[in-house]
């Protein structure tokens, strides 16, 4: 038998060519154009239409969109591991979920918070807020609201044994989500809440399948469906202002991104981005077409 033994080099050669491949099929893929992402619900995808087309009519670079990117979890791992270059956060979602902060309810105070943090962990930039804030939306029928009489949380307290809940994944474990509402109203439910994806609470909650759900403020089905807000009169939630997040490499590799960003600020109000979530939702439309319509109608 013959044992043919390999220089030192070759096999040193050989792990390093092996290692070369490993990295390279771990490393995220480098496109030569902005990735555009999004959460799975209407709302986030209208947002991320309107970041991509945005971009694409300010710097003529093509974006591509990754959209339906599950919830903030998964969104904040694409981005810091650059799969992803830019989606929407809201500040509380970010301070609380993400950066895992205690919850402050002063809006300027978690902007600047959300701002340092993300650029020292992440080095990711916070970019200016879009105009309008999305903030959980605890949603009852009109006709009940009407028949009870109820405006506010704290009215609901006495009715709420003998509701059913719905809630999304992320709702009922979050520090700013279901345990610390129901202590600070004293809310209690009939039952586990109903856990599910965003897009069915609505469904449910007009079906009559349960009561009272925890949505989000500009969510379409609230005005299309004649739904009531109950007012968060303890103000238990903290601001969510929508703001674009950007990855520092990105900026730095298309500076021309910076005007692009900057062109969106205080561009959409809270009616303005609920009128589009119902195009989307109550009307079935398109929502890259209804993105068209609202840059066209601002100028962009």
């Amino acid at each position: 038998m013959i044992t043919v033994r390999w220089p030192e080099w070759r096999w040193r050669a050989g792990f390093a060519s092996l290692a070369l491949l490993v990295i390279a099929a771990c490393a995220p893929p480098r496109p030569d154009h902005p990735v555009i992402g999004c959460k799975n619900f209407t709302e986030q995808v209208v947002l991320g239409e309107l970041l991509a087309q945005h971009i694409e009519a300010v710097t003529g670079l093509k974006a591509e969109r990754r959209f339906y990117l599950a919830g903030s979890y998964i969104c904040n791992q694409s981005l810091i591991a650059g799969r992803i270059d830019s989606y929407v956060e809201y500040t509380g979602t970010a301070l609380t979920a993400i950066l895992k902060q205690p919850v402050d309810r002063d809006p300027q105070r978690v902007l600047d918070t959300v701002r340092r943090l993300y650029q020292q962990r992440y080095h990711v930039v916070a970019t200016a807020p879009l105009g309008f804030q999305n903030t959980f939306a605890m949603v009852i029928r009109g006709q009940e609201a009407e028949q009870l009489h109820l405006k506010t949380l704290s009215q609901a307290a006495q009715y709420s044994p003998r509701w059913k809940l719905g809630v999304g994944y992320e709702f009922e474990q979050r520090p700013d989500g279901l345990p610390g509402l129901q202590q600070a109203y004293g809310l209690k439910f009939s039952g586990s809440p109903r856990v599910m994806d965003l897009g069915l609470l609505y469904r449910v909650l007009n079906a009559r399948q349960v009561d009272i759900v925890a949505g989000n403020s500009t969510d379409g089905p609230i005005q299309a469906f004649h739904l009531a807000v109950l007012e968060d009169d303890k103000h238990y939630f903290p601001p969510y202002q929508a703001v674009p997040l950007v990855r520092q490499e990105a900026l730095d590799r298309w500076p021309q991104l910076k005007a692009a960003f900057a062109g969106l600020a205080g561009k959409v109000s809270a009616e303005e981005m609920q009128s589009m979530n119902n195009a989307v939702d109550g009307e079935h439309r398109d929502p890259a077409q209804v993105v068209r319509e609202f840059r066209q109608a601002h100028g962009l």
